[in-house]
C-alpha cells in the first residue's frame, strides 16, 4: 500500500520541478563532464578562469537584455552599440590625457555610462513613441552604430593612448582575492539586476508588460516608460561591458562586438527567459553566457568540430532552446 502511494508522490515531485529554471545549470554540469572526457585539462583552474572571464562581457550585456526581452522587446543593436560606445570612450580619454593624465580613465568611464544610457534611451523612445517593433528599430540602429564607428575610425581602428594602457590594464587583467575583475564585475551586475528584476516594483511591472501589454496598461502601468527604462538598462550594461573590454584589445574597430547580439540573445534564451516576454531569469542568463563560452572552448580543445563553426553552433543552440520553451509546460 505504501509503495502505491509513494509512486505518485515521486512523480508529483518531478512534475513540480521547473526544468526551465534548472536546465542551464544541468547543461553546465554536463558540459563540464564532457569537457573532462575530451581533455583532462578542461577543468583546470587556468582554463576555467579563462572561460568565465571571456564570458563576462556577454553575461553583462545579457543581464540588460533580460530586462528588454522580459518586457516584450528585443535589441539587435548591442554588438554595434558596444563598438560605438567603446570608440567614443577611447577618443574622449585620448583627448583628455594632456589635461587630466591618468584621471582621463575615470572621466572616460563616466562618459561611456552616459553614452550607453543615451543609446538605450534612443532605442527605447523610438520603440515606444514611434510605436515601431523593437526588432525593426534595433535592426536600424545596429546599422547606424556600426556605420558611426566605421566613420569615426575611418575604417581602421581607434587605439588607446599608450600612456593609458598600463593604468587601464588591471580592469581586465587584474584580480581581487584571486578572482579576475571582469568576473567580479559581471557578478555585481547580475546581483543588481536580480535585485531590480525580482525585488522592485519596476521589475514586477517589467514582467507584467511582457506577459500581457493590454492587461498591464489597464492596471495603470505605463507600458512605454517601463519598456524605455528596460532599453536604458540595456545601454548601461553595454557600457559596463565596454569598460571591461577596452583593456583587452586596447582599441575600438568596426568589427568590435560583431555577432555579440546573437550570443546575447542565445544566452538569455537558453537561460530560461521567454523570448515572448513575461518572465526573466538573471542567473539563468549568466549561466547561458558561460555555456556559450564553454562550448567555444570545447571546440578549440577538441578536433570534433571546427572552431570556425562557433556561430553555427550558437544558432543551433538558440533554435533548440526555443523548441524547448515552445513545448515546455512551464510558464
Amino acid at each position: 500500500m505504501s509503495d502505491i502511494t509513494a509512486t505518485p508522490t515521486r512523480e508529483s515531485l518531478l512534475a513540480r520541478i521547473n526544468w526551465v529554471d534548472i536546465g542551464p545549470f544541468i547543461a553546465l554540469a554536463i558540459l563540464a563532464i564532457v569537457g573532462v572526457l575530451i581533455n583532462p585539462d578542461f577543468l583546470s583552474a587556468t582554463n576555467v578562469t579563462n572561460v568565465v572571464t571571456r564570458s563576462a562581457f556577454i553575461a553583462i550585456i545579457a543581464v540588460g537584455a533580460t530586462f528588454v526581452i522580459s518586457s516584450g522587446g528585443l535589441d539587435l543593436s548591442v554588438g554595434s552599440m558596444t563598438a560605438f560606445v567603446t570608440g567614443i570612450m577611447i577618443m574622449f580619454m585620448n583627448a583628455m590625457v594632456p589635461s587630466l593624465g591618468g584621471n582621463a580613465i575615470i572621466a572616460g568611464m563616466a562618459l561611456v555610462l552616459c553614452v550607453g544610457a543615451l543609446c538605450g534611451l534612443f532605442n527605447g523612445l523610438i520603440v515606444t513613441i514611434g510605436k515601431i517593433e523593437p526588432f525593426i528599430v534595433t535592426l536600424g540602429t545596429m546599422g547606424i552604430f556600426r556605420a558611426l564607428i566605421t566613420f569615426m575610425s575611418d575604417g581602421g581602428n581607434i587605439p588607446l593612448d599608450r600612456s593609458l594602457r598600463e593604468p587601464f590594464r588591471p580592469v581586465y587583467y587584474g584580480s581581487f582575492v584571486g578572482i579576475p575583475i571582469p568576473i567580479l564585475v559581471s557578478i555585481a551586475v547580475a546581483l543588481v539586476g536580480a535585485f531590480i528584476l525580482y525585488k522592485t516594483k519596476f521589475g514586477r511591472r517589467c514582467a507584467a508588460v511582457g506577459a500581457n501589454e493590454e492587461v498591464a496598461r489597464f492596471s495603470g502601468i505605463s507600458v512605454g516608460r517601463i519598456r524605455t527604462m528596460a532599453f536604458v538598462i540595456q545601454g548601461i550594461c553595454v557600457a559596463i561591458a565596454a569598460i571591461c573590454y577596452v583593456p583587452r584589445l586596447g582599441a575600438a574597430t568596426p568589427t568590435t562586438g560583431q555577432l555579440w547580439e546573437l550570443q546575447v540573445i542565445t544566452a538569455v534564451v537558453i537561460g530560461g527567459t521567454a523570448l515572448r516576454g513575461g518572465k526573466g531569469r538573471i542567473w539563468g542568463t549568466v549561466a547561458g553566457a558561460v555555456i556559450l563560452e564553454m562550448i567555444a572552448n570545447l571546440m578549440v580543445l577538441s578536433n570534433f568540430i571546427s572552431e570556425y563553426l562557433v556561430a553555427a553552433v550558437q544558432g543551433v543552440i538558440i533554435i533548440i532552446a526555443m523548441l524547448v520553451q515552445r513545448f515546455s509546460k512551464q510558464p
